[in-house]
């Protein structure tokens, strides 16, 4: 499995929850997602996970490699 996070950026009105955040994992293994309360963790894992949609990015998961 390969997960591709491209530009993604969240607003919620006038409020940017996620500003342009691009990282890759092509590797298998435990990963973490690290940050201060409010950073935008919680909101990054529901638009991976397709419980949101990003203002702008994409999110590419490729499934092939399991």
């Amino acid at each position: 499995m390969s997960l591709d996070v491209r530009e993604l950026s969240k607003s919620f009105g006038g409020k940017i929850a996620v500003d342009q955040i691009s990282f890759a994992i092509d590797e298998p293994g435990v990963f973490g997602l690290i940050g201060t309360n409010g950073a935008g963790k919680s909101t990054i894992l529901k638009i991976i996970t397709g419980v949101l949609n990003p203002t702008s990015g994409e999110v590419i998961v490729d499934l092939s490699l399991i």
